[in-house]
């Protein structure tokens, strides 16, 4: 601990206008006679100024290392059960398909189930078009032929215009996307913009009983083109 003490000494006007012309000199303001000084002593009591400076002690400086250890500590507190929390939001958008073979997907009804084919036969007529659950959760529809036969082929119900899922009209036998009146036929090839490439296709399996949509690769049979969707 470090003390400082500053005292301060009354000068009357005639001390500091003691030369000869009444000019203040410096010489003369810094001179103070020994009888001054013992006057002042008297009154350093009044004056006194101290000053004290401290020090922190080594062992009382925080430990940076240790703050940031407890600062990782509280973000992980935080982030865990905050990560958790979305888990099952995240399943519930982007539901995990079931695999199917050569890599596909089993299709999935309204209500998440596996689509069987027999059973789904039972409840859709000929040239029926029902949505389901396609690859990479795509809406997909599901081709009832008019010999009451499942198509070999599933039908991606998102526009390639702006992304709306395009529904069917019976009435029309077309596709007619609700956002921009973009149209396809029955088969999902575009006829109408501003839309500007056809339905993406998924071939339509049966495996064990169930529909199974698996990736097209090969040429699209309804423009005769290599599918831009692969």
């Amino acid at each position: 601990m470090a003390s400082t003490t500053l005292s301060t000494t009354a000068t009357t006007p005639s001390q500091l206008g003691s030369g000869k012309n009444g000019v203040f000199s410096p010489s003369q303001a810094l001179f103070v006679s020994g009888r001054a000084l013992k006057g002042s002593s008297k009154r350093a009591g009044a004056g006194k100024v101290t000053c004290q400076a401290t020090s922190i002690a080594a062992d009382r400086v925080p430990d940076m290392e240790k703050r940031k250890l407890m600062n990782l500590l509280l973000l992980g507190a935080i982030s865990l059960p905050s990560a958790g929390m979305l888990v099952p939001y995240a399943i519930f958008f982007a539901p995990p398909g079931s695999g199917g073979a050569d890599g596909g997907t089993v299709a999935k009804d309204a209500l998440g189930n596996d689509v069987i084919a027999a059973e789904w036969l039972k409840n859709h007529g000929p040239g029926d078009r029902t949505l389901t659950q396609g690859l990479k959760g795509d809406p997909t529809y599901l081709v009832v032929e008019n010999d009451r036969t499942l198509a070999t082929y599933g039908i991606n119900a998102v526009c390639t215009h702006l992304g709306c899922v395009v529904p069917w009209n019976a009435a029309e036998k077309k596709f007619i996307c609700p956002c921009h009146g973009s149209q396809y036929t029955n088969q999902g090839r575009v006829v109408r913009g501003p839309a500007p490439l056809s339905l993406a296709l998924a071939h339509a399996d049966i495996d064990e009983g169930k529909v199974v949509f698996v990736p097209w690769t090969e040429t699209d049979f309804r423009t005769g083109e290599e599918p831009w969707w692969s």
